[in-house]
């Protein structure tokens, strides 16, 4: 018996080390996948879309030649493996031709070495990119109107959300104020909740899927808070769906406090999810590439993505090609806006997460809304901070206690009792009718502490409100105001907190071991429940990633500008999930005021919803070039946009932003809908790019987009972007682009504007340009000086019907 067990024993732990060591790996294969297939295979027609061109999901020819191919990667699989030593998780068919599989490091080497096999990389992660705004970008009278108001803003195009699935019972969701018929260019499914038997769609929600073999494969799916299924377990889905789609007029409250009403950029645009994210380990390309395979295939028009890589990736050594990027390439070429957060990594240069051309990267802006907050000290003295409550009695002041002089026990201090988390450590006979005073720990930092539970804490102890003090801070700590039922305030500022301190302990009595005596420190909290709004809106967040762009991971710089445009992202107020735990200042709420690029990308995601909607023929690049051209510069007090930066003494400051910070400049909704001129490009300008950039392997460029260099565009400066970058400028350089009438017949009179260091040069002067026509012109750039840093600044095209169209220039000049 003993001998037995210890076999078996033997044989479950070599099973148990074969689980540990096999990793997930997304293997591309040679063979077009369907968006490119143009025959050649017996019995297989051409499946292959022209640029911007829907892929036809209803065609017989479709479906067998996607079966075809699924049916190849079984076979290649079975021939290299033993049955059961390998889990292949998803055949990818309609973007890309190749798999996800779930293998051992060795395996990965056959597959690698095996003929027909283009590339196997190792899957890697990703990471969730983390209202009044409709307000601010002037929707409800500038552009909701020309659709015919808000309730057909975004009728009938489906947004696709990658994020972390969606509250399918939350009012920005439901369909019950005018019902959605049925709407046949989309075709995507919608799972049915396992407890409540209930579907995730209702009309408002046209598609609800999930994807996370490549999560559970990884050992990292934990079925009960990560859900398997649609339904967001994060919040973070449900956020993003809201910016870009929920429904208009939808009250936020929270602790008996209306905060406004909060509505989508297109409010009747229709909302596919596609579940790829979850709430403690973010995500895995393997199920990101299956959702996005997916949500093209079912037909969505928009794609908006909260989410990208963790750094560039190490394996592959160009940004722009790898399987997300790929995917996202065809997705384009089949006619799908991709909008894509850009990250959180700033405010440091070289932090985008969000590099190629073909998609809109979008960083975040700080909008024209903040809340104050103040208290006021019974020595006169009025401290500031930030606290989203109401006052205390007008006319009236109460006595301050601190958390640690009203300790039940001096043994519970290894609960660190002044962050206030603990309610059942405190004293409420001293502490009931005043104000505590708590201070912020580090837990709050690590989210293991939350100004929510302080206000709860107060509240359950009889406190008349609270006081939350900052004693010392990390450089850039961003204190964002978080709604509470009960009066408090968040004193950021630490030499205020210190004014505070002192009052307090000067106005405290105590006896010789430390213990009080008598509490004669006394004040009032303030108002916070108000928006102030600034004029000097919108700013670039402290947290916006910034350029250059890279193009490789040694950080080479790329001849491309991102980001590409600006959006608000900061304190952006929409839906939550109530069992989202991601934010543990809005857990069980079900609205949560957030910040992040991650809010910015729905806002474009929603607004090119609108676009779309009044010009449905127009190409994904098309679409970005009106969103970007018409995008401003200026912010609501008519001076140049100014970006969160770090000063000497790693405080915030203000600086005068660049297309380095902001793109082309903050979206301009209204403008977008009529924007004059437009840049197109397409799926081979794309490749052009790719095969003209140095530095990227020609045979690469083959195993991902199944296309031969066939075509060179000089320089990729060239690529037809409604913006310019040369990264390595010597002496010359003359770049072409191409413009297409999408008005009336107007003449355009071209300027130039640059830093000294360059020379920037336009021709012709002025055009005039029929409807539907194409002009080119062309851009000289001369190097002046040698400065070590980049000139920006731009090529203005203003119209005779009024029209303005305005690209960004970036150049760095080097000496031969």
């Amino acid at each position: 018996m003993g001998a037995l067990e210890f076999t078996f024993g033997t044989i479950l732990l070599s099973s148990l080390l074969i689980v540990v060591k096999a990793e997930v790996y997304i293997v591309t294969v040679e063979g077009e996948p369907v968006i490119s297939y143009k025959g050649g295979v017996n019995g297989f027609e051409a499946t292959a879309v022209e640029s911007d061109e829907k892929i036809d999901t209803t065609s017989e020819l479709v479906t067998s030649y996607a079966e075809h191919l699924e049916r190849k990667h079984d076979m290649l699989l079975g021939m290299l493996f033993d049955r059961g030593t390998y889990q292949k998780l998803y055949s990818y068919r309609h973007l890309i031709n190749g798999f996800a599989v779930h293998i051992s490091p060795e395996q990965a080497e056959i597959l690698r070495r095996a003929p027909g096999v283009k590339s196997v990389e190792r899957d890697w992660k990703v990471k969730r990119l983390t209202t009044h705004t409709p307000q601010f970008l002037g929707l409800p009278t500038g552009v909701w109107p020309t659709g015919g108001g808000h309730d057909k803003a975004g009728e009938d195009i489906v947004i696709g959300f990658v994020d972390s699935g969606i509250y399918p019972h939350h009012p920005s969701f439901s369909s019950h104020t005018e019902p959605y018929g049925p709407l046949p260019k989309y075709r995507g499914k919608c799972e049915v909740d396992s407890d409540s038997k209930r579907s995730f769609c209702n009309g408002k929600i046209i598609g609800a899927q999930h994807f996370a073999k490549a999560a559970i494969a990884a050992g990292a799916f934990n079925p009960s808070v990560d859900f398997a299924s649609p339904l967001d377990g994060d919040g973070h889905g449900s956020h993003t769906a809201a910016i870009a789609a929920g429904n208009n007029g939808i009250p936020v409250r929270m602790h008996g406090h209306e905060f406004g009403k909060a509505s989508g950029m297109a409010p009747r645009a229709r909302v596919a999810v596609y579940k790829a994210l979850y709430r403690l380990f973010g995500g895995f390309v393997a199920d990101v590439v299956a959702a996005i395979d997916q949500a093209v295939y079912d037909g969505v028009d928009i794609l908006s993505l909260s989410v990208g890589p963790n750094s560039p990736p190490t394996s592959i050594r160009s940004t722009f090609l790898n399987p997300f990027d790929a995917t996202l390439l065809s997705a384009v070429k089949a006619g799908v806006f991709v909008a894509q957060a850009a990250g959180n990594g700033g405010p440091f240069p070289k932090t985008l997460v969000s590099y190629s051309p073909w998609i809109t990267s979008v960083v975040a802006a700080i909008d024209d809304r903040r809340y104050k907050n103040h208290l006021m000290l019974g020595n006169g003295k009025i401290l500031p901070g930030i606290g989203l409550s109401p006052s205390t009695q007008p006319n009236r002041t109460f006595t301050l206690v601190a958390a640690n002089d009203v300790l039940l026990d001096s043994s519970v201090m290894k609960y660190s009792p002044s962050d206030c988390q603990r309610p059942e450590v405190l004293n409420k006979n001293l502490v009931q009718g005043n104000i505590l005073l708590c201070g912020y720990s580090f837990n709050f930092v690590t989210g293991t502490a939350s100004i929510k539970k302080v206000s709860e804490t107060a509240k359950s102890l009889g406190a008349i409100g609270f006081v939350l003090a900052v004693e010392n801070v990390s450089p850039g700590t961003k204190f964002d105001p978080v709604p509470v039922g009960v009066p408090g305030v968040l004193i950021t500022d630490v030499s205020k907190s210190m004014d505070l301190i002192d009052y307090y302990n000067v106005s405290t009595t105590r006896d010789w071991t430390g213990r009080v005596k008598s509490f004669k420190a006394i004040g009032s909290i303030g108002d916070g429940l108000m928006p102030i709004l600034h004029k000097s809106a919108p700013q670039v967040a402290l947290f916006s990633a910034r350029g250059p762009n890279i193009k490789d991971f040694s950080f080479q710089e790329a001849d491309l500008l991102k980001p590409d445009i600006l959006a608000p992202g900061s304190l952006i107020w929409a839906a939550w999930s109530p069992n989202g735990t991601d934010e543990p200042n809005y857990v069980g709420e079900g609205f949560a005021m957030m910040s992040g690029t991650s809010m910015a990308a729905p806002h474009i995601a929603g607004i090119a919803a609108l676009v779309k909607q009044k010009h449905p023929h127009w190409s994904p690049a098309s679409i970005k070039s009106a969103l970007m051209t018409t995008s401003t510069k200026l912010d609501r007090a008519g001076r140049p946009l100014q970006a969160q930066q770090y000063s000497e003494t790693e405080a915030m400051k203000l600086v005068t932003a660049t297309p380095f910070d902001y793109g082309s400049g903050h979206v301009n909704p209204r403008a977008a809908l009529d924007p004059g001129l437009v840049f197109d490009a397409g799926y081979n300008d794309y490749l052009g790019f790719l095969c003209t950039t140095p530095g990227i392997d020609i045979h690469e460029i083959k195993n991902y987009t199944n296309s031969p260099c066939n075509y060179s565009m000089g320089h990729p400066s060239n690529l037809n972007s409604p913006s310019i970058t040369v990264a390595h400028l010597v002496r010359t350089q003359t770049v072409t682009r191409t413009v297409t009438n999408v008005a009336q017949q107007e003449t355009y009179v071209i300027t130039t504007r640059m830093d000294p260091s360059v020379a920037l040069e336009a021709s012709p002067p002025a055009m005039t340009i029929r409807p539907g026509a194409s002009r080119k012109f062309t851009v000289t750039l001369t190097v002046r000086s040698v400065t070590g840093t980049y000139g920006f600044g731009e090529v203005l095209m203003k119209g005779s019907r009024g029209h303005k169209v305005r690209i960004p220039v970036a150049a760095m000049g080097y000496r031969r």
